[in-house]
C-alpha cells in the first residue's frame, strides 16, 4: 500500500477534536488510574525511566507531568560544537535549503515562507541556508533545548492542520510541516545571525509551550509576539520549550560555513546535546 493511501484516514478523522480531548485527558489527575496509564505507556514504548530525574512512576500526578519529565543532571552532556542536537528523537531530514525549498521526503518539498507563516522577508534570510527536521517519538524526552545561544526576537503562532508527523505521514502528505499548526521561534546569534526553531503540532499533541511564554493558546488567526527589546537570551543547551505529547522540530539557519555531523543520516537516532553541525 502506498504512503498516500496509508494516510488517507487522517484526512477524514476529526483531528482537532481528538487532540482537544487528548490534551484534556492528559492533564487529568486521577491517582491510581493515572499511574496505571503511565505504567502501561512506559512498558509499551520501552521508556527509559532510569534517566528521569523522578524515576518513580507513581510520583507523577498527570500524564503530562510524566510526558514532560525532566532528566537527571548529566545524562545529556553538551558537546563542544557550534550546533548541538536540541532534542532526543530521530533524524527526519537535513541538509541544504535549495533556494527557498526544504526537502520533506521523496517527491515532497515546501517553502521556507510557508513554514514561517507566510513571512517572505523572514524566509529570505535562510535562502540557500541549512535545515534540519527532527522527529520525537512517544518514547522520547520531550523538552526542547537550544542548539546554539540566541537572543529571542520573535515568536509566531500559525494555526493549521494536525496531521501525524511520523515518517509515513511525512512521505504521504505534501507540505506536511508547513500545513500543520506550528510555533515559529526566531533568534539572533552573534556570529551565525538569525535562525529559527519551529515547533510543529500534530494529532494528539495537547499543546506546545515555551519557557518565556508558557502554553500557546490554540485560537484565532496567525499571531505574533515581538521581543526585540525584551533582553531574553538563552544559552546553548538551555531548555526553550516543550511538547505536551510528541511531535517534530524544524530548524533553519542562514547560509554560512557550517556543515552537518558527517555521521548523520535520515532515520538515525539522536540525543539532545550531541554534535549537530561543525
Amino acid at each position: 500500500m502506498s504512503d498516500r493511501l496509508k494516510v488517507l484516514p487522517q484526512y477524514l478523522i476529526p483531528k482537532h477534536a481528538l487532540t482537544r480531548y487528548a490534551g484534556w485527558r492528559a492533564n487529568k489527575v486521577e491517582g491510581a488510574k493515572t499511574t496505571a496509564l503511565i505504567r502501561n505507556f512506559v512498558a509499551k514504548y520501552r521508556v527509559n525511566m532510569d534517566e528521569a530525574a523522578e524515576p518513580d512512576i507513581a510520583a507523577y500526578k498527570s500524564f503530562n507531568d510524566f510526558f514532560t519529565r525532566a532528566l537527571k543532571a548529566g545524562v545529556r552532556p553538551l558537546a563542544q560544537a557550534p550546533l548541538i542536537c536540541p532534542v532526543d528523537g530521530a533524524i527526519s531530514q537535513f541538509g541544504a535549503i535549495a533556494g527557498d525549498q526544504i526537502f520533506q521526503a521523496k517527491g515532497h518539498r515546501y517553502s521556507t515562507t510557508a513554514l514561517l507563516g507566510g513571512d517572505a522577508r523572514l524566509a529570505a534570510q535562510f535562502q540557500d541556508g541549512l535545515f534540519a527536521t527532527l522527529y520525537l517519538s512517544p518514547r522520547d524526552y520531550h523538552r526542547i533545548h537550544m542548539p546554539c545561544a540566541g537572543r529571542l526576537t520573535r515568536m509566531i503562532h500559525v494555526p493549521g492542520e494536525l496531521f501525524s508527523v511520523n515518517p509515513t505521514t511525512a512521505r504521504g502528505v505534501p507540505g506536511l510541516f508547513a500545513r500543520n499548526e506550528r510555533v515559529v521561534c526566531v533568534f539572533e546569534h552573534e556570529t551565525l545571525g538569525p535562525w529559527a526553531l519551529v515547533l510543529v503540532g500534530a494529532t494528539i499533541v495537547g499543546s506546545m509551550s515555551t519557557v518565556w511564554h508558557g502554553l500557546i493558546k490554540r485560537e484565532g488567526p496567525v499571531h505574533e509576539w515581538r521581543y526585540d527589546t525584551s533582553g531574553i537570551r538563552l544559552a546553548q543547551g538551555a531548555e526553550m520549550g516543550r511538547f505536551l505529547l510528541g511531535s517534530t522540530v524544524v530548524m533553519c539557519f542562514p547560509k554560512g560555513g557550517l556543515r552537518f555531523n558527517p555521521s548523520w543520516e535520515p532515520g538515525g537516532a539522536i540525543k539532545m546535546g550531541e554534535v549537530m553541525a561543525l
